[in-house]
């Protein structure tokens, strides 16, 4: 449901509670009550005596929220107290307020905390604010406190006042995390050396204006997953439409920018992140899977019987839904087994792509994912995890690129030298855009490179890691232009070669060979017939909103998830034509600005290049400040707290 709706609901509440009958029992005037937004300051005014909070009603995310506090204050006001009496407050407040306003009864006094019997009557009343506020921990931490301390009469209790204390706490975060800032943790070393892993940045969201939420009924302070009890932090009740609050400036080219991750719409579901599950792209994973299917499967009848005696022992300790989609699964790879389908290696998984990739849905969706543990057919390699979810635009994960290159400008990569409208693009000086494999050098020891040279070995993962041993002699280096001028004066004998990867050739036929169109389908716009790679990539135009161009079957491939999953149209390609929405067309206009962004690891970065545009509805903030930083190895690093980013 919109969120329009319920702002509506929250302005049309005062009548249906009856506020006008009630109003004149707390000292005021029936009329009050009339006046949209003012009847809610005299409400919160006669319920909390705190009359600012109806300005918290304002904001999506924490509205609803504060509807329920005027509610169960109000109601606290003429003696309604107890549990049942709170639960209505939160969530159906007008059985209570129609007593109310039938009544002639006058608001109580204040609660006398030194009387045992008031005391009594809202205990568990009390006990449910603060469990709805921050279940479990709320309560920890106010019966601990209240088990050290002694309670001195006339006082609030420990359990009313953390209730209290939380609950304004928590509003107060949740409104500046959504419309301020955010903090942000670097987790990988995708932008060496501009930010570094162990970086806790500040995220800027004024700086492009803040966005309202898609999805503001949310647990407070946490993404799209509650910790520890791994489920969904936020529900789909109430949703809004895309909509930017002015912000100071637009996205601006080498801006170092938080956006939630194109690719993430689909994900497969693990916050326990096994082997890095959640949060990548689904479409690369369900391109591997598929690939591990008709490697594998077909070809290796065995392996389909130990698979589906795997699967049938499992569906005897699994749940309901995953009994059934176990079952599923079972019976799928039994068909695939009894089918015997006689493929070669050849053209067949291009031309049956469609086909494989429906086999990896369906293992995937199941909750197994097998290709992640590597191309072996062994039963080890497989990972389960909870299978696939959706996520709304602004429950998608976080990434952190630096953008290179804004709506409408023309973008280019050759031999690894990124070019904006035709130019060498202006980057920052320490981006690490460089790999060179390096010969004839002895490496120092690893404090040595540290720091002289600003580089440490690698050790595996996503961990910092600059330079590491090749197979038969010398180094792999990942280096900024600085670190490569140093190492060559000091190393005048070491050769240094860039690593590129060509564009591929065709054969005789005008074709690319099947592994050359499996390997395009890697890199954005993941079409068999478009040859991109990371340090070669053709020459092409950022969309921007109202840009109209002809569509053909030549540029479609760049713009399909665009037209489908940003701008949420259908979009149909047959032999006469493409059509949209059911309409047969030959352009298209965009409705929104698209961004090109980087990591300024080039060679250990998944990013545009990778999953395509990012659309201006999934720029979070500008990455402003590093306010904490620590080394996983080594420790803080002093220098760079509460520094700003390039």
């Amino acid at each position: 449901m919109n969120v329009l709706y319920f702002y509506i609901f929250i302005l049309v509440h005062p009548y249906i509670a009856l506020w006008w009958k009630s109003f004149p029992q707390a000292g005021h005037k029936s009329w009050e009550a009339f006046v949209p937004v003012y009847n809610y300051y005299v409400a919160f005014k006669i319920g909390s005596k705190k009359p600012w909070w109806a300005l918290l009603l304002l904001f999506p995310g924490v509205h609803l929220v504060m509807w329920s506090v005027a509610n169960v204050s109000y109601i606290r006001r003429f003696g309604y107290y107890s549990l049942v009496d709170t639960l209505q407050g939160v969530f159906f407040p007008y059985v209570i307020m129609t007593k109310i306003s039938q009544s002639e009864n006058d608001i109580l006094p204040e609660t006398n905390w030194a009387n045992s019997k008031e005391l009594g009557e809202r205990e568990w009343g009390d006990h449910l604010a603060l469990f709805l506020t921050l279940p479990v921990i709320g309560h920890v931490l106010a019966l601990g406190i209240a088990a050290v301390t002694r309670h001195k009469p006339g006082e609030k209790t420990k359990v009313k006042e953390w209730g209290d204390s939380l609950m304004f706490a928590l509003v107060a975060a949740s409104i500046i995390r959504t419309y301020v800032f955010e903090p942000f943790q670097i987790p990988t070393g995708s932008m060496e050396k501009t930010l570094l892993v162990g970086d806790f940045l500040f995220v800027n969201k004024l700086a492009y204006g803040p966005k309202v939420p898609v999805t503001p009924l949310s647990y407070p302070l946490v993404h799209n997953t509650v910790p520890w009890v791994n489920i969904r932090s936020y529900a789909g009740l109430e949703t809004s439409d895309y909509t930017r609050m002015p912000g100071f400036s637009d996205v601006t080219r080498n801006d170092v920018v938080v956006f939630n991750y194109p690719s993430g719409d689909t994900a497969v579901y693990d916050p326990r992140m096994p082997n890095g599950l959640m949060g990548h792209d689904y479409h690369g994973i369900l391109l591997d899977e598929a690939l591990y299917f008709w490697k594998k499967i077909d070809k290796n009848e065995a392996y389909i019987e130990s698979l589906t005696k795997l699967i049938s022992d499992s569906i005897r300790n699994a749940s309901p839904l995953d009994q059934y989609n176990l079952v599923n699964l079972n019976q799928f790879a039994r068909e695939q087994a009894s089918k015997r389908i006689e493929m070669t290696k050849g053209d067949d998984f291009i031309t049956n792509m469609e086909y494989w990739k429906d086999v990896a849905r369906k293992s995937i969706a199941s909750g197994v994912t097998f290709s992640r543990g590597g191309m072996s057919p062994q039963i080890q390699d497989r990972i389960e995890h909870y299978g696939l979810i959706y996520r709304p635009v602004d429950k998608r994960e976080n990434y952190i690129k630096r953008c290179v290159g804004v709506a409408g400008d023309f973008v280019e990569i050759k031999n690894s030298v990124l070019y904006i409208n035709d130019k060498i693009a202006n980057e920052p000086k320490e981006t690490q855009n460089l790999q060179y494999f390096v010969d004839s050098i002895d490496i120092p020891s690893k404090d040595v490179m540290v720091q002289k040279y600003g580089l440490e070995r690698n050790r595996g993962g996503v961990e910092r890691g600059d330079y590491f041993p090749m197979q038969s002699s010398g180094y792999v280096m990942n280096l900024t232009r600085s670190q490569k001028k140093k190492l060559v004066k000091d190393f005048p004998y070491a050769t240094f070669e860039l690593n590129l990867t060509p564009y591929a050739s065709k054969d005789s036929t005008g074709r690319f060979t099947t592994g050359q169109m499996i390997e395009n389908l890697g890199t954005f716009p993941k079409d068999v017939n478009i040859n991109n790679n990371i340090t070669n990539f053709q020459r092409f135009q950022i969309p921007f909103a109202g840009q109209t161009i002809e569509l053909n079957e030549i540029n479609i491939p760049w713009f399909r998830r665009i037209i489908t999953a940003y701008e949420g149209h259908s979009l149909s390609e047959k032999d006469d034509g493409i059509y949209i929405d059911g309409k047969k067309v030959t352009q298209y206009t965009f409705a929104m600005n698209y961004y090109w962004l980087m990591g300024d690891n080039r060679y250990n970065s998944a990013d545009s290049r990778i999953w395509g545009f990012v659309p201006e509805d999934h720029v979070v903030g500008k990455a402003s400040m590093v306010w904490f930083s620590k080394d996983p190895y080594q420790g803080i690093r002093w220098e760079r707290l509460f520094s700003f980013i390039k």
